[in-house]
């Protein structure tokens, strides 16, 4: 008897649907596995048929079993497909009576123990959207990937703890486990949050942040050692605004992919904040490896990298930021293909000036951060020392908590997508020219100041567009729908080209 049955192999932030199918002829005993699995879904046969035995179940002697994963050009990677390919061998075999029908409309993940308990397996979330978008109806999982999966609406999810009950649940022999609705993952230890009243002074600083905070910009931040840059970066986060229901679910994806993905709460509600060191490799940063996977600026998708000690990254390393910070995705090649991760994050960095590095050389820090990447960055802001009157002013005066900063922003957020409704952009950051000519007009002397500033500052044109960006989320912080001269004169003041 031929059986098929429908699973989904992960292809960067997407899955393809993998069918499995299993026959058997007269043979010798042996299990073949085809169709360009690697090493783990060869090792399937030996924990399949394991499993199998420790599950009650004794295969029939005399028979070949042949195991197909089509398509057959696609790489299929992992232990996810080992309880398709039980069921296809315990069917093809007449050792489970299931009828065709019955198994049209589900879909197959998980992993196999030797004992027959199923195990965790990544990339679940991205497969349940891909049942939906199939017109699969049901997808079974291992019990633990339940709550993940169960996160899309319309997918029926059965899940169990082993072989044994999902058998008996396929045979409606038992009633499959009552799913709840799946839970927010936690926000980090209070003890961890910065609040914007804990930064005392710095009044030029915390306003650059919420104006980034408020359209998406990147920010950099240098000064001196002990400043408060540190501090600042990581008061940032608690001015976003949180995920709405479409990022949420568009952020555990890439965290399900990477097998990030808390397992008691599988939906992200809070915006990702990644550190990164300045020893990470470019590899780490933008994702890749023999099997492409995402990399920090994905798993920061919808939030916040942090890059403290920028000067001292390579250049080789942040060259590579270049791209998606102009394009918001990343492209990774590999000698199998091309997969795209979504990349749009706000940066942040922090470094210290160039006189505070090893032999004070300006000329070499400002060969390693080079002029198209500051470029990209749209506000560069010098941290100044702060002053002994500032440190001691008592918390009743130390300025807006993170809760008023927060407002603020959200109001502006607010404001820039009902103005981009039915466009595929959020914020101003997001904008290309035809956005700018159709939503930032500027009057006479809004014209005329940019101008001046341009010719007198050097500013590339993109530097050009990407002052309008941010004088229009001052104005939206403000309430005003039109960009004015003091806007653009603001925006003017963070493009201090602090290396010089």
């Amino acid at each position: 008897m031929l059986t098929s049955l429908a699973s989904f192999a992960t292809v960067g932030l997407k899955s393809e649907r993998i069918t499995v199918e299993v026959g058997s002829t007269p043979g010798d005993h042996h299990i073949f596995i085809v169709g360009l699995g690697d090493a783990a879904v060869q090792e399937s046969k030996q924990r399949v048929r394991m499993a199998l035995r420790w599950s009650g179940y004794r295969l029939p002697t005399g028979l070949t079993i042949t195991v197909n994963l089509a398509p057959a050009d696609l790489r299929k990677v992992g232990p996810r497909y080992d309880l398709a390919i039980a069921l296809g061998i315990l069917r093809s075999t007449g050792l489970l009576d299931l009828d065709e029908a019955s198994l049209k409309d589900t879909a197959v993940l998980g992993e196999l123990a030797l004992d027959g308990s199923l195990r965790h397996v990544s990339g679940v979330l991205p497969a349940a959207i891909a049942c939906k978008r199939c017109g699969i109806k049901r997808l079974v999982v291992p019990a633990v990937n339940a709550p993940e999966a169960a996160l899309i609406p319309d997918v029926e999810v059965i899940a169990a703890e082993n072989l044994t009950d999902l058998v008996a649940i396929l045979k409606e022999e038992k009633d499959p486990p009552r799913i709840e609705p799946p839970a927010c993952a936690a926000e980090e230890a209070g003890g961890d949050t910065i609040d914007f009243s804990d930064i005392r002074g710095q009044e030029h600083a915390k306003r650059a942040m919420e104006i980034a905070a408020a359209g998406g910009h990147n920010v950099l931040l240098c000064g001196v050692p002990g400043a408060g840059k540190t501090l600042l970066a990581r008061a940032f986060r608690s001015i976003l605004p949180p995920l709405s229901q479409e990022e949420s679910i568009e952020v555990s994806q890439i965290y399900s992919v990477a097998n990030l993905l808390p397992r008691d709460a599988p939906l992200l509600r809070h915006r990702p904040f990644r550190v990164v060191h300045h020893t990470a490799s470019g590899v780490s940063i933008v994702g890749g490896g023999q099997i492409p996977g995402p990399g920090e600026i994905s798993l920061a998708h919808r939030g916040v990298l942090f890059l403290d000690e920028f000067a001292e990254f390579p250049s080789q390393v942040l060259e590579v930021l270049r791209q998606p910070l102009e394009d918001r995705t990343i492209t990774i090649t590999r000698a199998q293909g091309s997969v795209t991760f979504p990349a749009d994050f706000i940066m942040v960095a922090a470094m210290n000036p160039p006189e505070y590095a090893a032999g004070g050389d300006r000329q070499k820090i400002a060969r390693r951060i080079s002029a198209p990447l500051l470029d990209r960055i749209d506000l560069q802001i010098s941290v100044q020392a702060v002053p002994i009157e500032d440190l001691q002013r008592p918390p009743d005066r130390a300025g807006a908590t993170s809760a008023e900063v927060g407002a603020r922003v959200t109001e502006a957020r607010r404001r820039q997508m009902k103005r981009f409704s039915g466009l595929k952009i959020r914020t101003n950051k997001e904008m290309n020219v035809k956005h700018i000519d159709r939503f930032c007009p500027l009057d006479e002397a809004s014209g005329k100041l940019l101008k001046r500033a341009m010719q007198q500052l050097s500013l590339s044109a993109r530097c050009y567009h990407r002052t309008i960006k941010v004088a229009r989320t001052i104005a939206d912080l403000e309430g005003n729908e039109a960009i004015e001269a003091a806007h653009i004169a603001e925006a003017l003041q963070y493009r201090q080209q602090v290396l010089g």
